[in-house]
């Protein structure tokens, strides 16, 4: 990531400690994290940088979807992780948005 990415160190922190306020039970998508952050168009560049959080800390990126609430095409505990904490899960495999999106309000 720190060769030619256009994410400098300050910025992948900005990222994950937005990812690390959603609460249990609820997820976020990447387009709501990059808004929080001030760059409403760099949801790709929020899941670049979760893809690589492990070695950052421990962050609970589970928890961020895309904006349909599908889950990570790589991540096959993601899901698992989310149903432990009661994120519901609509019949197409997608998290059910409009009862587990986090309201940051």
């Amino acid at each position: 990531m720190r060769n030619g990415a256009k994410a400098n160190e300050d910025l992948i922190y900005e990222i994950l400690s937005v990812v690390e306020e959603i609460p249990e039970g609820r997820v976020a998508s990447y387009g709501q994290i990059a808004k929080l952050i001030g760059r409403d168009k760099n949801a790709r560049l929020v899941g670049k940088v979760l893809s690589q959080a492990e070695y950052y800390g421990d962050y609970p990126c589970h928890r961020v979807v895309n904006h349909a609430g599908r889950t990570a095409p790589h991540f096959r505990e993601q899901r698992e992780l989310l149903q432990e904490e009661g994120v519901v899960f609509k019949e197409n495999g997608c998290v059910d948005m409009k009862k587990c999106q986090w309201d940051q309000a």
